[in-house]
């Protein structure tokens, strides 16, 4: 067999290889039918939302301790934070104004208590509530800001 016959042979009688492929069209329309499905299982699945209530909070605590921080004290001190941790007559005597002052830089929705070596002032957290704290020190002592969602 000459061969020039046993190409024909491979080839078959029309010329065509035996080889299968598939049309460009057919590969395209899969492609685009495997995208559509990811797509809508996306939309379906959805996707989990980030925890930014706890992050959040922690901004007011941080903003609300840096406030008080940086503000004069009313009677003795280098800070207001710092004359409200010097003793616990200071404390006593810088109670209500500490707290209407918070009161005034928070939000309505939110809820504050403000720790410190000799007190508190503000409200009592309720138990599973997410929370954001911030705590400054000063030199007679740490004071913690709480704050939570109403």
């Amino acid at each position: 067999m000459t061969e020039r016959r046993r190409r024909d042979r491979r080839r078959g009688r029309d010329g065509a290889s035996d080889r299968a492929q598939l049309s460009l069209s057919v590969v395209e329309a899969g492609v685009g039918v495997v995208f559509v499905l990811a797509v809508a299982a996306g939309f379906g699945l959805g996707v989990p939302t980030a925890n930014t209530q706890e992050a959040q909070l922690d901004a007011y605590a941080e903003d609300t301790a840096t406030v008080l921080s940086r503000e004069p004290p009313r009677h003795a001190g280098a800070t207001r934070l710092s004359e409200v941790a010097r003793s616990e007559r200071a404390f006593e005597r810088e109670r209500d104004a500490l707290e209407r002052r918070v009161d005034r830089i928070l939000t309505d929705n939110l809820l504050f208590r403000v720790s410190t070596p000799h007190g508190a002032v503000g409200f009592r957290r309720p138990v599973g509530v997410p929370t954001g704290e911030a705590t400054v020190t000063t030199l007679h002592g740490d004071v913690t800001v709480r704050v939570w969602y109403a």
